[in-house]
């Protein structure tokens, strides 16, 4: 289950689908067009992990332009300006003031001349092998050797853009690309997309970006030149020029975790340290591609009633369980405001899973509010790391490591791992050293965290 989905509205009555997640500063990452679905991508490991890895410690919004994915596919025109308008909709939807840009290859030009036009929104524009001029990337060899199939043979194309344009080497995974490539849009809008963009030329607007920019490159992929590269830092005057390892033309593929703390480094001010050592190995991780364990790096929770037994003999049965059924709604009410997911009810207790780790924490502190306020005595314990996906509920190690840690924990405690405590260092949480506990089933004890209650 991804992100819920809302809708902004454009200045020429389209609907621009897109998501937002997390709590923090705004990142507005841009479609990678043409091939964009925000639904279809969450479900892809890599894809959603780059989503959770950049987002860390912010809320990032992403969307699907025009003629894609969930948004209007009756689309009358392609243009730098209507690419413009589609930002714009969903800036206004979400009525915020500032906000940090991501964009990559043919969002680039729209992302450019959004900043330099709006430079009192924009606080950092982040660009990724992207171009100033859609002419001259339209000369590329690549470019002009594979578009002419979008309009031959559909099916065979969306294999050539998973397996070659990106490079995806895992069959699973590039099948499951190709299939979102087959349905985010049609050969005949693709092609017009595509087409537009040869018409892109933000040139001349390049010496206005008054805003600190990012260029990030990879001069082994062959889909955007280094001279594109190049010519957008040196035409940018507050710029970084960073140039990645990595053959592909995806952010999410190759090398992701030395592009994550470039950007993070980037937009916080501050160099990584230590600290980030257990998050880039979260990242790096090798990503699971079948049915059973997919979905990446998520931050799961176990809620329990202590005392339950107690609470029948002191209420009786059917006053115990309007009891817990009002936890149940609290629950719910609370992890959606989060952006969180309900796995199952538990009886006297629940299993919940989150994409944000900050937001997993302030929806343990609020629900411990709801509690009090119901009359129940709860315990939550928060681990963080790639649990197995099965028919909509949850398994493995790290789902089994949370339920250990809430066991351990008293009446009105919310109890963390370590991992997750390292997660959200400088975000404005703030924990007591619970100590190194045994934990049944774990042959080493684990070190837990007591997260303070703040009002």
């Amino acid at each position: 289950m991804g992100p819920p989905i809302r809708f902004g509205r454009t200045d020429d009555g389209l609907d621009i689908a897109y998501w937002n997640v997390g709590d923090g500063p705004t990142l507005v990452a841009m479609p990678s067009l043409p091939w964009s679905h925000i639904q279809l991508e969450w479900g892809i490991p890599s894809i959603r992990a780059w989503y959770q890895a950049i987002g860390r410690g912010r809320r990032l919004v992403r969307y699907d332009g025009r003629g894609f994915g969930l948004s209007a596919r009756e689309v009358p025109e392609f243009s730098l300006e209507s690419d413009v308008s589609d930002l714009a909709a969903v800036i206004d939807a979400l009525a915020v003031d500032r906000f940090d840009l991501y964009a990559g290859l043919h969002s680039g030009p729209a992302a450019i001349a959004f900043a330099a036009r709006h430079p009192e929104r924009v606080d950092h524009l982040v660009l990724f092998c992207s171009y100033p001029d859609g002419s001259v990337h339209r000369g590329n060899p690549l470019t002009l050797s594979t578009r002419p199939i979008i309009q031959q043979d559909w099916a065979f194309y969306s294999q050539v853009v998973s397996r070659l344009l990106l490079g995806w080497t895992d069959s699973g995974a590039a099948e499951a690309f190709s299939d979102l490539v087959r349905q985010c849009t049609s050969p005949e809008v693709a092609a017009r997309a595509l087409a537009a963009t040869s018409d892109f030329d933000v040139t001349a607007l390049l010496g206005e970006v008054r805003v600190p920019t990012l260029v990030l490159h990879r001069p082994e992929q062959r889909t955007s030149s280094m001279d594109n590269a190049r010519a957008l830092a040196a035409g940018i005057p507050d710029v970084r020029l960073s140039l990645q390892p990595g053959e592909s033309i995806a952010p999410f593929l190759g090398d992701t975790t030395a592009i994550v703390r470039e950007i993070d480094a980037f937009l916080t001010g501050r160099q990584p340290t230590d600290a980030d050592a257990a998050v880039d190995a979260a990242i790096a991780a090798p990503m699971p591609t079948g049915l059973e364990a997919s979905g990446g790096i998520s931050t799961v929770v176990f809620t329990d009633v202590v005392g339950s037994t107690e609470l029948v003999e002191r209420l009786g049965d059917e006053a115990a369980r309007d009891a817990l059924r009002a936890l149940e709604a609290a629950t719910a009410e609370a992890a959606s405001r989060r952006t969180g997911r309900v796995v199952k009810h538990l009886g006297d207790g629940s299993l919940l899973e989150f994409a944000s780790t900050s937001s997993a924490l302030r929806f343990a502190n609020e629900l411990q509010a709801a509690s009090v306020e119901i009359g129940l005595d709860i315990s939550i314990g928060v681990a963080v790391g790639e649990p197995i996906r099965e028919d909509g509920d949850l398994h493995g190690s790290i789902v089994v490591l949370a339920s250990r840690i809430t066991s351990s924990a008293l009446a009105g405690e919310v109890l963390v791992s370590d991992a997750v405590r390292q997660l959200v260092q400088g975000k404005g949480f703030a924990f007591d050293d619970g100590g190194a506990r045994d934990l049944k089933g774990f042959d080493a004890q684990v070190q837990v965290w007591r997260l303070v209650a703040r009002s």
